[in-house]
């Protein structure tokens, strides 16, 4: 069982989920030296957005492999020290999609019919109707800036309103715009056009700051803007300045540059609603994030790739249901290839042959990686770090894909090259699990059915396979599975699965056999058991 820990209040949902597979312990409110010493001999740690998971903090997790962050933002974990020490961050992306749909609904009715001072006005004893004459959706130009997931949602129901809807996002494409029935334009038009703009897009150096004195002086006059995205996408006190001014008519603001955000300007404003960050604050949002990054966690920990990983490669579902099954062949490949090498390999070529060559290969190439370098090296490979520590270990590797060949419909061949030889090795995945199929010229059929194998080398002749059986059985090793396969120059190799190691003298005892022409034990134990 892993060791999880908790350190943020998340969804009891996925704390359960956890629980049925792993000890998870929760302990929220650490400050940063406490938490230092509580993520010692840890391999999971799951956060919201108030624990701060700092490179101090990662470099004292040792046994770290997986933080999951219940939610979608991440700027609360330094990313570069999690890739840097091989540790795969996880969200929740799809969580509070629904959520915050929503809740940009809610601000932006609030904001059109003055709810909220409506509201505080009436608790304080006033009838004031005429004060707080609204507008009405219908018929108004909403601008939509970002339209990925959430965006996309409030178009849906935009156009419900009976709203015209136009969108800025340089990644999508008008016919997709068209699709969902959204003009896409450029993000000055849309300025100029809408009555309402609602911001949905990703917080980076070329959208921080976004919104500005310049683009609301040439926004449509009387705009009312909501932002339920990222603070920061927004100059504040221009935006306050606008308001003040009546360039803007009024905002709805649930996030901000700081947070808390007591005392933000933004926060003072009689024609500015604010909320205190809620998009995501129902309770199916938080179940669903909550289970989501449980889902991912218990993955990684079972040695799969995580759905929404922020500082690995992320694969649609095909992808992943083609390839899936073939990156614990990767690494099983790559491991028993730099063993059978024994060191000082200067490059490697790998071989995608069959379906798998027609997909992204990037976790199959960091598969390979994880494998050869998982024995010589004191740092943890994982996806994340694959490609860095092979760069720093001076390994090349080159890539290349072709037809399957049979009786396979799909191989990963993994060659190491040295100064005076090559060492090669073919896997593949079979519905009863991961099979090696070849080492070097022989054809083998090796189920990965125990820790340990025998690679024996031997000449081509009868009684072979009983001399290297009763020497072991003397030893006291049982043989679990034995594939047996004749190569050229009138050699043969068998490959014996043993429940346990040889010493040193155990196999110079093997290897002292008559036309023993050489022996190579193959430890499996650190490489994940088949999916």
């Amino acid at each position: 069982m892993a060791r999880i820990l908790v350190a943020d209040a998340v969804a009891q949902e996925g704390i359960d989920f956890l629980r049925e597979r792993h000890d998870v312990e929760v302990r929220t409110g650490l400050s940063e030296d406490e938490l230092v010493e509580a993520v010692r001999g840890r391999d999971a740690l799951i956060v919201r957005s108030q624990t701060q998971v700092t490179a101090r903090v990662i470099e004292a997790a040792d046994l770290l492999s997986v933080i999951g962050r219940a939610g979608v933002g991440v700027d609360n974990i330094d990313l570069e020290a999690a890739t840097q020490h091989g540790v795969i961050v996880v969200n929740a992306p799809l969580a509070n999609t629904l959520s915050t749909a929503e809740h940009t609904f809610g601000l932006m009715l609030a904001l059109a019919r003055h709810t909220p001072q409506a509201y505080s006005s009436l608790r304080a004893g006033k009838w004031e109707r005429s004060k707080f004459m609204g507008v009405e959706l219908a018929g108004k130009t909403l601008g939509i800036i970002g339209l990925g997931r959430i965006g996309t949602e409030v178009a849906r129901r935009a156009r419900a309103f009976e709203m015209r809807v136009v969108a800025f996002d340089p990644f999508v494409s008008r016919e997709r715009g068209s699709q969902l029935g959204v003009e896409m334009m450029e993000l000055e038009p849309l300025l100029e056009t809408s009555d309402f703009v609602t911001l949905h897009t990703a917080l980076h150096e070329g959208s921080r700051g976004m919104i500005n004195a310049e683009r609301l002086a040439h926004a449509k006059h009387g705009v009312r803007i909501i932002n339920a995205a990222r603070g920061a996408l927004i100059d504040e006190q221009a935006l306050f300045d606008a308001v003040e001014s009546g360039q803007v008519a009024g905002a709805a603001i649930d996030v901000f540059s700081e947070e808390p955000a007591v005392g933000n300007i933004l926060t003072t404003h009689e024609r500015i609603v604010v909320t205190p960050h809620l998009a995501a604050s129902t309770y199916e949002a938080q179940d669903r994030a909550a289970l989501d990054v449980a889902e991912q966690i218990a993955d990684v920990l079972d040695g799969g790739i995580a759905r929404f990983a922020v500082n690995a490669p992320l694969l649609d579902p095909e992808t992943m249901a083609v390839i899936g099954p073939f990156i614990d062949a990767a690494e099983v490949a790559g491991n028993v290839a730099m063993q059978l090498a024994g060191g000082g390999v200067q490059r490697v070529r790998i071989e995608y042959l069959g379906d798998i060559a027609n997909y992204d290969s990037t976790p199959l190439h960091a598969g390979v990686i994880v494998g050869m370098l998982q024995r010589v090296t004191s740092e943890k490979v994982t996806i994340v770090n694959a490609k860095r520590l092979a760069e720093e270990h001076g390994l090349r590797l080159d890539e290349e894909t072709g037809s399957a060949r049979d009786p396979y419909a799909n191989l990963v061949i993994v060659h190491a090259m040295l100064d005076d030889r090559e060492e090669s090795v073919a896997v593949t995945h079979t519905p009863s699990g991961l099979r090696i199929v070849g080492i070097g010229p022989y054809p083998v059929e090796v189920a990965r059915a125990t820790p340990y194998l025998l690679a024996i080398e031997n000449i081509d002749r009868p009684g072979m396979i009983g001399r290297v059986g009763m020497l072991l059985g003397t030893l006291g090793v049982n043989i679990a599975h034995m594939s047996v396969a004749a190569g050229p120059g009138g050699l043969a190799l068998m490959v014996l699965c043993i429940q346990r190691p040889l010493s040193a003298d155990e196999l110079a005892e093997v290897t002292a056999l008559a036309d023993i022409h050489s022996v190579r034990q193959i430890d499996l134990s650190m490489t994940q058991p088949a999916r």
